[in-house]
């Protein structure tokens, strides 16, 4: 009997043979496709994969912007999108594997993307309506083994309802959406591609309601009192009981109360406290982590966790859940970290000990339980091994005993006036030596004193302050956001945000609503509020969980959603014309100021603007013809202003984009010592690659 098993993606079928292979891996390939051939158990099984969706949803027919649209059918990747043409080729293969198999085996990852890849493949490649599922959340042999030996006789039809369910709300909510808007923009007399989801509007909203908070702010003064003073070993300082006092005679009138008296200690306590391990990585906590360690968008901390788990150092990090349980064994996972130098000794120190529990947290995940690592090694570029380090980490903290800290209070008397000190240190570290570089605490050692103890040379001053207005998002602070709200998935909500950033709805890493996206609010507000209802993307959220729990049909998530897009549709429609003027007057206005690089050197009247001419972009002034200063742009790209100026020529610096790179800063004199020897550096990359 033959059997095919397919992979998501070609690095997880080559660790899935390897790790099945009773012997030897036969490599096969065709157009560039590889597959492999192995034994398990006297059987013949073909190990081949997908490279992620090798099908998407797509109009039955082209409606232009003609909406709402809800004839929609799974058609191949290659057939709806050119830069998804390399998926043909995979297609042909599984095409031609299939034809021959007996048994198909599905071996995706167990979730509702990876469910609903591998019933695309089984019903429109393999053309059956079942397939045996394995289920598993590391790429390690014995797994995977044991994962295949006791794969389900049937997919998981329940995942795959919830998920394509959520793909059908997700195309049907974005395409009529999304048209709705270009239509109206379209009917104000311009064009500009434009997009609204079911999760990006609420999202949007979101950001915008934190910039209307930040822009309205007031700050109100305050005043406080600080006490100075000498003690026999140091200084101390304390402050005014009050903390904050919002009427400034108020902080006089005690200042004067006070100023040259005696001050003395009145009380000092202490409080030792446990400090609990942190909870083992759901996919939220490790791309917040990532970001405030390292600075790693989460969009590039799940890309890069994605990469652990194919070459099998990591489990399947999409997960919600802060659970290892004990099924997974542990113990052997310590004994492979004692062979990488830097984890030995800590690997060595938990092994001695008795009794090893995690420290689990409350959330779950039905499909996966918390990320943690393999023990496996593998060489890796110094970003993938920040990321991979945090985890190693964190999975060692999670089974440490806890930190022992001590918070110390001390109250000095001032003529009846109550000052206070304190500060807390480490006396135990506990899991800190684990976490290592990422458990930063702040460690405040007051001197040493005695009740009833003068302090010399008491200075009492005041201080003048003012409320701070409230922070923006960062992208990891909004995930966390939107979990917290139950908007969007853990898989999807670091994508939501980047395209965001791409339609020039916000920008900055300190995210910002730009005019574009607080003018988009404000008319869907007025308009179509229902758009950006977050209770109705939550409602929608809830429905798919039903699914998923065999409580509700997809049919019938599907057809109130259409009802609900008619509903919205009829609206939108009857408010174009008013919808699209507000839209275009809002994308002009934050084209300007993306296009705005600065004053211009020259004619000091003018602005330097981008450009687009015969041969892309440039910057030139705008007072042209009277002023002809230009500047040239690096080939193939976008550029945005960044109000900076460059350390060696003073000239401005700007932001470039390339695909497929990162971002860098570039000076736009054309004579700049660091910009030429920038352009030296890439002829040599050059010479190098040739």
């Amino acid at each position: 009997m033959s059997t095919v098993l397919i992979a998501e993606k070609p690095n997880a079928a080559k660790k899935i043979a390897e790790a099945l292979a009773d012997g030897k891996v036969e490599k096969k390939e065709k157009n560039g496709v590889l597959f492999y051939k192995i034994v398990y158990n006297n059987e013949e099984v073909i190990v081949a994969c997908a490279v992620g969706h090798l099908f998407n949803l797509a109009e039955k027919t082209k409606n232009g912007l003609n909406y709402p649209t809800f004839l929609i059918e799974w058609k191949p990747s290659y057939l709806i999108n050119k830069k998804s043409e390399f998926t043909k080729k995979y297609f042909d293969v599984l095409t031609e594997l299939c034809k021959k198999a007996d048994l198909i085996v599905v071996g995706t990852d167990f979730d509702n993307e990876g469910s609903v890849i591998g019933a695309n493949i089984v019903r429109f490649i393999c053309n059956r309506k079942d397939a045996k599922r394995m289920k598993f959340s590391t790429l390690t042999k014995d797994e995977l083994r044991q994962s295949y030996e006791r794969a389900s006789p049937h997919l998981d039809w329940p995942q795959i309802n919830a998920g394509e369910t959520r793909h059908n709300l997700d195309f049907l909510w974005g395409v009529n959406l999304s048209r709705a808007l270009m239509s109206s923009i379209k009917k104000a007399g311009s064009f500009k591609i434009m997009s609204i989801g079911r999760v990006q509007g609420p999202t949007l909203k979101l950001i915008v309601d934190k910039e209307r908070e930040i822009r309205a702010f007031k700050p109100v003064p305050f005043w406080q009192l600080e006490l100075k003073g000498d003690v026999d070993k140091g200084t101390i300082i304390a402050w005014h009981k009050q903390d904050k006092f919002w009427e400034k005679d108020k902080a006089e009138s005690i200042l004067n109360k006070t100023k040259n008296k005696d001050a003395t200690i009145s009380k000092i306590e202490s409080k030792e406290f446990l400090q609990e391990p942190p909870y083992p990585f759901d996919l939220t906590t490790l791309q917040t982590e990532a970001y405030r360690c390292f600075g790693i968008s989460p969009k590039e901390t799940l890309a890069i966790a994605q990469d652990l788990y194919t070459s099998g150092l990591i489990s399947y990090p999409r997960t919600s859940s802060q659970i290892i349980s004990s099924s997974i064994d542990y113990i052997k996972i310590l004994k492979e970290l004692q062979k990488q130098p830097e984890y030995k000794e800590l690997a060595k120190e938990l092994l001695s000990r008795q009794k090893i529990t995690p420290n689990n947290g409350k959330k779950t995940d039905p499909a996966h339980p918390a990320i943690y690592v393999t023990g496996e090694i593998a060489k890796l570029d110094p970003r993938k091994n920040k990321i991979y380090d945090l985890i190693v980490r964190r999975f060692l903290a999670t089974f440490a005993e806890p930190a022992k800290r001590l918070t110390v209070t001390i109250n000095i008397d001032v003529n009846s006036e109550l000052f206070i000190a304190r500060g807390t240190t480490t006396k135990e570290k506990g899991w800190h030596i684990f976490y290592g570089p990422y458990a930063k605490f702040k460690e405040e050692e007051l001197p040493k004193v005695k009740e009833g103890q003068e302090i010399k040379n008491p200075a009492i001053n005041m201080h003048e302050d003012a409320t701070k207005p409230p922070k923006h998002y960062t992208p990891a602070s909004l995930i966390k956001e939107l979990e917290s709200r139950n908007l969007g998935t853990k898989s999807t909500r670091a994508a939501i945000i980047d395209s965001l950033y791409q339609r020039s709805y916000i920008k900055e890493k300190a995210i910002e609503a730009t005019e574009l996206g607080i003018k988009t609010i404000e008319t869907l507000e007025k308009y179509v509020p229902e758009i950006i209802d977050e209770k109705l993307t939550r409602h929608f959220e809830e429905e798919m969980d039903l699914i998923q729990e065999e409580k509700k049909k997809g049919d019938q998530v599907i057809e109130e959603a259409k009802q609900e897009l008619i509903k919205i549709s009829k609206e939108f429609k009857q408010k174009e014309s008013d919808i699209g003027k507000n839209l275009l007057e809002a994308t002009r206005e934050t084209q300007r100021i993306q296009n705005t690089i600065g004053k211009c050197f020259v004619c000091e009247n003018g602005e330097l603007i981008v450009r687009r001419g015969k041969f892309g972009l440039f910057i030139a002034c705008n007072k042209y013809p009277d002023c002809k200063t230009t500047f040239s742009i690096p080939a193939n790209s976008t550029v945005k202003a960044t109000e900076e100026f460059c350390p060696e020529c003073k000239y401005y610096l700007i932001l470039v984009f390339r695909k497929g790179k990162r971002p860098f800063k570039y000076c736009i004199n054309k004579q700049c010592p660091k910009k030429l020897e920038w352009i030296k550096q890439q002829q040599e990359k050059n010479k190098i690659k040739q």
